[in-house]
């Protein structure tokens, strides 16, 4: 449980590079169509390229084969997982500070238990408490950003951020169903090439063009400016390859809902490394009282669901 643990803080760390760099593509004016999907186009060409590089051609042809066998189911996870999960997100950031978009995020933890039944899977009942915590937690943030915007403001950066809570956990569970479970309406996918990290995260990519694609053709936006196309390649390479390598090789090693719940909780640690990051990076401002309240509980939470689930495990 503790390697998993620390491979899910890790990765939140290099996650909570998002938040900060899309709330600062969106004050220089980046269309948010472009701060989402560039992402994933960039992450297309790293992680070809690494494997090229590696000298792991096996894997990347492996990948490609196994997405042409299952395209549909591959195309609806990643268009979920991938594409709808940072759609939504990239959008919020147009509205709320980093910090605000983080911390609302953390819903995801409430998210994924919901997720998880939905996929007749049982859920761990001893930190019900402790997620309530978390959701306080994100209450407290959410009232103090509505004293200083507006109510379409404070609700375009918070609901949007609510929907990917719950499109990234319904991906990832779709992932982990035609690996590990015997779910009748999923095609049964036990291919070796899914074994590797960075294969699984490039199927999904793979999935989630199709997406990105209709995205751009649909909203027709201005041509990204220099800094933006910087500043997505860093995000692609922080967030995209480094931390959702680490994610998914977590969630690999997890196999019991108990330990796939533990991971997901780890990512509450965004908001203390996005907080840090906006202020260092953007000179943004400190909390108020409620905000600060918010994210100790959020974080606090966080720390006594791992624990009670730990103890539980044991």
């Amino acid at each position: 449980m503790t390697r998993l643990i620390l491979l899910g803080v890790l990765s939140a760390f290099f996650f909570s590079g998002t938040f900060v760099l899309n709330r600062a593509m969106s004050l220089q004016g980046g269309s948010w169509v472009w701060t989402a999907s560039l992402r994933y186009f960039y992450m297309l060409i790293l992680l070809a390229g690494w494997l090229v590089l590696a000298g792991r051609t096996r894997v990347l042809k492996g990948v490609v084969a196994a997405f042409c066998r299952n395209w549909c189911f591959w195309t609806v996870a990643g268009g979920i997982g991938f594409g709808v999960f940072y759609a939504l997100l990239s959008f919020s950031a147009s509205f709320a500070p980093g910090w605000v978009v983080a911390t609302t995020w953390q819903s995801t933890i409430l998210a994924t238990p919901v997720v998880l039944l939905l996929f007749g899977k049982k859920v761990p009942r001893r930190g019900i408490f402790f997620t309530l915590l978390i959701f306080l937690g994100i209450v407290l943030v959410t009232v103090e950003q509505a004293t200083s915007a507006s109510l379409k403001e404070v609700l375009l950066g918070v609901l949007p951020v609510l929907g990917a809570a719950f499109a990234y956990p319904i991906g990832n569970q779709l992932l982990w169903e035609v690996r590990h479970g015997s779910n009748p309406l999923l095609p049964r996918i036990r291919d070796p090439v899914l074994d590797d990290s960075l294969g699984r995260v490039l199927i999904m990519v793979l999935g989630s063009l199709p997406f990105w694609i209709l995205l751009i053709l649909v909203t027709r936006p201005a041509a990204p400016s220099t800094g933006q196309l910087i500043n997505t390649a860093t995000v692609a390479v922080f967030s995209g390859v480094i931390a959702t390598s680490l994610f998914f090789k977590a969630r690999h090693l997890a196999k019991t809902p108990f330990e796939l719940s533990a991971v997901d909780a780890t990512q509450s640690t965004e908001v203390l490394f996005s907080l840090v990051g906006e202020i260092v990076l953007l000179h943004g401002s400190l909390p108020g009282v409620a905000g600060a309240e918010g994210i100790v509980l959020s974080v606090v939470g966080l720390a006594l669901y791992v624990r009670s689930q730990t103890v539980g495990e044991g």
